[in-house]
């Protein structure tokens, strides 16, 4: 009995490392979040698609001459197989057992499964570089012949655009998350979402990025003075809502013409727009007031008077009106009045045309889009679609919308492809591709091949949330220009020809950043599938190989530890291939004619036709 026992328990220990491997594989899967995995791989992916030819010429070098000292040593063990014998006691009980023949098949069964692994590498690797050569090549290639043909049809500006887009002495930007301008109420608009189904469309990354934005947009040091400014700074920074709306009413208790908290209640505790836009009012009222009295002449800029004794109080003022009065022309645009929002957002942009970081004439644009005062939009972007300032999705793809409409309607796919395109339609669809090429997100929203959700507060230019908050507020604008959407459909995907690399080299704006999918998956919603920008492709060498080395692998294992099964394994599975080969052929000669060489030779003869005989 204890023989048994310490039998199975031998046995039972010679695959321990399976349970070893399973315990490490759980481990490492609990902990996939602080160990930040998913981060890892992504780095080593860029890492490794960015590597040179060289590295693979020199990695190809050094496999080799590591595999030729290990093939010495496989031959050298081959000859003398008693050569490692003080580590015979190493060996598994089945190989003390094995006769002299059998030992001899296994150490013929690893000398050639070494070698054919060894043979497979160098194959590979070389496989591999001369891949990456060739397609460096066919790329640059590709990119001369694109370049030589736009240079000479492309105008000044997008010319600009290219030469910067191929600078290889610019900075490229990082991942910055932006203040969403059009961002929605959270009491009025998110929280139904919540009532009605139960998801929550804001993240707590989200939310942490508006709080941290109120506290340095509406809180000064001198505000330490003030009780109901002091609550209001605390205020920002809790995380249940339901706290922040108390907070808000004891400041309002202390002043009841606080405007950060009648903010607040605007933002969170009103259920409609009316109530939102009838609480800024209030509001806006006090921030009127406290700018008269704190700063007697207009600010225009906030760096103006950073040093003076009030002018971080200033600036908060200047916050204030700028962010009470461009809410409350979105609340006007929800409303239908569209002339009053307009009139506002001009206003505002006129009055304080230095304050670009809050992003007023996008809301300016839409707004427009909804007039379908196409000519006014078209000024704007005149304005605002300019090599020095940042670029957005709203300002690219309504450059591309305002092109398409002009064709649009006359677009059709088929007789593009007898005729050509005209000058228009080159504008519109090169358009079309330059916005692509910034977001390339946006179309399957606006195709709708992709469900929209709420945008989240703040978006991240070139990303997917850029792309929904976009899309949430102009699908309609696409949808009411007859074929503008037609034509999206079938031009969008060519942009992805001309970006070969996307993450190392663009066509006219900076290289695809390769931190937007994290990003986006912070500020997004858990439940909402994130689009990924390019999508990782494996190709099928690299899966041929992987899969060839675990077989032989697993091959290996089972010669070493069963020759004689695996040798007849392999035998028979080699005469079933040899006999399959041979009746495929013997089937497919039986089909071709033997005077196949002949009938290929002659001359095809046409048969005279017989003219009818007319009596």
């Amino acid at each position: 009995m204890l023989t048994r026992i310490k039998a199975l328990l031998a046995q039972a220990w010679s695959y321990a490392w399976a349970l070893w491997f399973l315990i490490v594989f759980g481990a490492v899967y609990m902990f996939r979040g602080p160990l930040k995995l998913s981060e890892s791989i992504e780095s080593a992916s860029i890492y490794f698609n960015n590597l040179t030819p060289k590295f693979y010429v020199a990695l190809t070098g050094t496999s080799s001459l590591v595999s030729g000292i290990i093939l010495i040593f496989e031959w050298w063990y081959f000859k003398n197989g008693k050569l490692f014998e003080p580590f015979s006691s190493c060996r598994p009980l089945a190989v003390h057992a094995m006769t002299d023949v059998e030992e001899q098949n296994v150490n013929t069964a690893i000398f050639f499964t070494v070698a054919l692994i060894i043979v497979i590498i160098l194959v590979g690797t070389l496989v591999h570089t001369l891949y990456k050569l060739l397609t460096i090549m066919l790329d640059e290639l590709t990119e001369r012949c694109f370049s030589n043909a736009t240079d000479s049809a492309n105008g000044s500006e997008e010319g600009s655009e290219n030469d910067e887009a191929s600078d290889p002495n610019r900075i490229v930007p990082e991942c910055k998350v932006w203040r969403n301008p059009t961002a929605l109420f959270r009491g009025a608009e998110y929280n139904r979402l919540i009532e009605a189904t139960g998801k929550e469309p804001l993240t707590y990354y989200d939310m942490n990025l508006s709080a941290q934005d109120h506290q340095n947009f509406f809180c000064a040091e001198s505000d330490s003075e003030r009780r109901d400014y002091e609550i209001m700074q605390v205020a920002w920074r809790e995380r249940d809502s339901h706290s922040r709306i108390n907070a808000a009413y004891k400041a309002l208790e202390i002043n009841s013409e606080c405007a950060p908290a009648l903010i607040l209640l605007a933002e969170e505790e009103c259920k409609t727009i009316g109530e939102v836009e009838s609480t800024l009012k209030r509001a806006l009222k006090a921030a009127e007031a406290n700018y008269r009295r704190a700063q007697p002449q207009p600010v225009v800029r906030c760096e103006e008077t950073p040093d003076a004794p009030y002018g971080r109080q200033a600036c908060r003022d200047v916050n204030f009106l700028v962010f009470i009065r461009r809410r409350l022309a979105m609340c006007a645009r929800r409303q239908g009045r569209l002339r009053e929002s307009v009139k506002i957002m001009r206003d505002l942009i006129k009055e304080f045309s230095m304050l670009n970081v809050m992003n007023i004439h996008e809301n300016l644009i839409e707004a427009l889009l909804e007039q379908q005062a196409y000519a006014d939009v078209q000024a704007v972007l005149a304005r605002y679609d300019d090599i020095a300032l940042p670029k957005s999705a709203t300002i690219c793809f309504t450059a591309a919308l305002l092109k398409a409409r002009t064709v649009a309607d006359k677009f059709q796919f088929d007789s593009i492809q007898k005729r050509g395109l005209s000058a228009a339609e080159i504008n519109a669809v090169e358009a079309i591709h330059r916005a692509v090429e910034f977001n390339p997100h946006v179309p399957k929203y606006l195709l709708e091949m992709k469900a929209l959700i709420l945008p989240p507060e703040h978006i991240l230019k070139r990303g997917d949330s850029e792309a929904v908050a976009y899309a949430f507020w102009h699908l309609p604008h696409w949808k009411r220009i007859e074929g503008s959407l037609h034509l999206l459909d079938c031009t969008w995907q060519g942009t992805f020809r001309l970006l070969p690399k996307p993450l190392e080299r663009g066509h006219l704006f900076y290289p695809y950043p390769s931190c937007t999918e994290a990003a986006d998956r912070e500020l997004l919603p858990s439940w909402h599938k994130v689009s990924v920008y390019p999508k990782r492709e494996v190709h099928f060498l690299s899966l041929f190989a992987i899969s060839f080395c675990i077989v032989t692998s697993i091959s290996a294992v089972f010669a070493h530890y069963d020759p004689q099964r695996s040798s007849d394994f392999v035998q028979t599975f080699s005469e079933l291939s040899c006999a399959g080969f041979w009746h495929v052929y013997e089937h497919l000669q039986s089909l071709i004619p033997d005077n196949l060489l002949g009938l290929l030779a002659s001359k095809s003869t046409s048969n005279p036709e017989i003219e009818p005989i007319t009596m």
